[in-house]
């Protein structure tokens, strides 16, 4: 006859803690990210701000699917049995989705700087023509 003996874990406890706060930081990063990107955004479309803002909320909504579906596929926790596990463990995969989180976030910045440089550069080509002509 087999026994079979039942622990106590802290995964559930992990996971109530863990996606609350992987939800906040993820929106909190992205309404600071997308609000200030308006105006990066309404330069690269030349001023035309329909346009500006209705891409800003697309990379706004992809932001949001890609990090909080990297959040959901990294949270898997092996049984914590202790507080100090439940500490150790939630520290690890919550510091590691802040740098994840970080990096995005420097991408898209990257994306909007390198949007503004080309919409500037075509906008000199434009001048340019216009005055040769």
């Amino acid at each position: 006859m087999t026994t079979t003996v039942l622990t106590t874990t802290y995964n559930f406890s992990a996971y109530m803690i863990y996606l609350p706060i992987v939800i906040a930081l993820t929106v909190f990063v992205s309404q600071f990210l997308f609000k200030n990107s308006k105006t990066f955004m309404i330069d690269i479309f030349h001023q035309k701000e329909d346009i500006a803002m209705a891409t800003n909320s697309l990379f706004k909504i992809g932001f949001y699917l890609l990090n909080i579906g990297f959040a959901l596929c990294i949270i898997e926790f092996f049984q914590i049995e202790t507080v100090e596990r439940l500490v150790v463990a939630l520290s690890k995969k919550i510091g590691g989705f802040s740098i994840y989180l970080g990096i995005m976030m420097l991408l898209n910045l990257l994306l909007f700087l390198r949007g503004r440089k080309h919409a500037m550069r075509k906008e000199k080509i434009i001048e340019n023509e216009n005055t040769d002509i």
